[in-house]
C-alpha cells in the first residue's frame, strides 16, 4: 500500500521539476523596501500602489483617534458588525451614488460570495477569459453555465450571448476593469450597452482600479463615465487603499439579497472594527490628497513601459501594473533571481495564476518609488534573457 502522503509528495516534486513550485516569505517591511536575510529590496511586487500600507505618518496619524475593537468575534449578522461598517457603507454608497454597499472580508469573499448567490443552475454567466480566479471559484460553486469570452473581445462576447442568453433565466456579465497581470483595461461602456441589448446585470471588479484612477479615485467607471449604469460595482481595500476586506455597492434589491444569500459575508467572522475605521479614514482624509502621486504613478508606468520596449521586450497594459512577459517558467525564475541579487524583490508569475507559456515578471509599481529607481530594470532583464541557457 502506498504513503498516503504520496500523492502529495510527487505533485510537489513535479512542481518543483517545472520551476512552478512556491515558497512562503518572512521578511520586515519599512516604506517601500522589505528586509530579509539582511538584505534590503525595492519592493515591486505588492498590491500597495499609493505606498498607504506602510506609510508611518498615515499609521501615527489614525492611531492618535484609534478607539475601536481589535477582535470581532462572530460574523456581521451576529454581533460582528457596528456602527463603523455602516458609516463605512453608507459613504461608499454616496461616492458612487448607489443605493448601498455591502463590506466583505476580502476581494476573494466578495467574489466567490457575489457569483454563487446571485447565480444558480437556471442562470448563464459571460466571464472575461483573464478574470481573476476569485470569480471562476464562484461561479463553479454557483453551478450556473459559464461562457468566457476572449480577452477584451466584445464582439466575441456579443456572439456568445446571441446564443446563448435566451436559453436562461438571468445572465450576468462579468468583468475585471483592470486586469492584474495584464495590467490592461476593459471598455466598460461597450459593456454596459450589451448588458442592456441583452437584459444582463453588469458586474465590474475594480480591485487594482480603485484607489488609483479617476479624479475621486474610483476607478475605471469614473473614468469611463459609466458608474451610473454598472449593477455591481465590487472593489478591495487591500491593495491601492493600504488596509483590508472589500466591498460591493449597487442597488437595494442586489445588496439585501446578498446580505441573506452571500455564504461568505453569512459565516465568516467579521473584520476588527479597527480595521474598518482605518479604511474610512484613508478614503476621507487622505485619498482625496493624493492626486498628484496618482499621476505620476500612471506616468512613471507608461515610462517605464516605453523602457522596456525599447530594450526589445514584451511588455502590455496602461496601468500601474507593468509585467515582462518571459514565456517559460525557467526564465522567470531566473530573471526574478537576478532582480533579487540587484535589489529588486520582484517575483516570477506563473501558471496557473497566467496561462502556461505566459510566464512573467510583474513589476507593480508604486507612488512612493521614484522613477529613477526603477528606471535600470529593462537592461538587467534584457542583460539575463541574453547571457543565461534556457534550453
Amino acid at each position: 500500500m502506498n504513503n498516503k502522503f504520496d500523492k502529495y509528495k510527487n505533485e510537489l516534486f513535479n512542481l518543483k521539476s517545472n520551476c512552478n513550485d512556491r515558497r512562503l516569505s518572512s521578511f520586515k517591511k519599512l516604506g517601500q523596501y522589505i528586509f530579509e536575510d539582511n538584505k534590503r529590496y525595492l519592493n515591486l511586487s505588492s498590491n500597495d500602489y499609493l505606498g498607504i500600507a506602510e506609510n508611518k505618518d498615515v499609521m501615527d496619524r489614525f492611531m492618535q483617534i484609534a478607539d475601536f475593537s481589535l477582535g470581532a468575534a462572530s460574523s456581521r449578522l451576529l454581533t460582528g458588525g457596528s456602527y463603523v461598517y455602516s458609516k463605512l457603507e453608507c459613504l461608499l454608497a454616496a461616492l458612487f451614488n448607489k443605493e448601498k454597499a455591502l463590506i466583505f472580508n476580502s476581494g476573494y469573499h466578495a467574489n466567490t460570495g457575489i457569483m454563487s448567490a446571485l447565480l444558480d443552475k437556471k442562470d448563464v454567466v459571460f466571464c472575461d477569459k483573464l478574470n481573476h480566479a476569485s470569480i471562476l471559484d464562484g461561479i463553479k460553486l454557483s453551478e450556473a453555465k459559464m461562457f468566457r469570452y476572449k480577452h477584451l473581445d466584445y464582439d466575441h462576447l456579443e456572439e456568445l450571448l446571441q446564443q446563448h442568453r435566451d436559453e436562461y433565466e438571468t445572465a450576468i456579465i462579468v468583468t475585471e476593469s483592470l486586469f492584474s497581470m495584464d495590467g490592461d483595461i476593459a471598455d466598460l461602456n461597450r459593456l454596459v450597452d450589451l448588458k442592456r441589448k441583452y437584459n444582463a446585470i453588469l458586474v465590474v471588479d475594480e480591485a487594482h482600479a480603485y484607489g488609483v484612477f479617476g479624479e475621486k479615485g474610483l476607478g475605471i467607471a469614473e473614468v469611463q463615465g459609466c458608474i451610473k449604469d454598472i449593477d455591481l460595482i465590487v472593489a478591495t481595500f487591500g491593495k491601492a487603499i493600504g488596509s483590508v476586506g472589500a466591498f460591493c455597492t449597487g442597488n437595494d434589491v442586489l445588496i439585501n439579497y446578498l446580505i441573506n444569500k452571500a455564504r461568505p459575508l453569512i459565516f465568516s467572522t467579521a473584520i476588527p472594527e479597527i480595521n474598518v475605521a482605518f479604511t474610512y479614514c484613508v478614503i476621507t482624509e487622505i485619498l482625496p490628497n493624493m492626486k498628484e502621486q496618482r499621476r505620476l504613478l500612471l506616468l512613471n508606468a507608461q515610462r517605464l513601459r516605453e523602457k522596456i520596449r525599447e530594450y526589445g521586450l514584451e511588455t502590455m497594459g496602461e496601468s500601474q501594473i507593468v509585467p515582462v512577459i518571459l514565456g517559460s517558467n525557467k526564465r522567470a525564475v531566473a530573471c526574478s533571481k537576478k532582480m533579487m541579487e540587484n535589489g529588486y524583490y520582484l517575483l516570477p508569475i506563473r501558471h496557473p495564476t497566467v496561462a502556461p507559456g505566459a510566464a512573467r515578471v510583474r513589476i507593480s509599481l508604486r507612488a512612493d518609488i521614484p522613477y529613477e529607481e526603477v528606471d535600470a530594470i529593462p537592461e538587467l532583464i534584457q542583460k539575463v534573457m541574453l547571457e543565461s541557457d534556457f534550453e
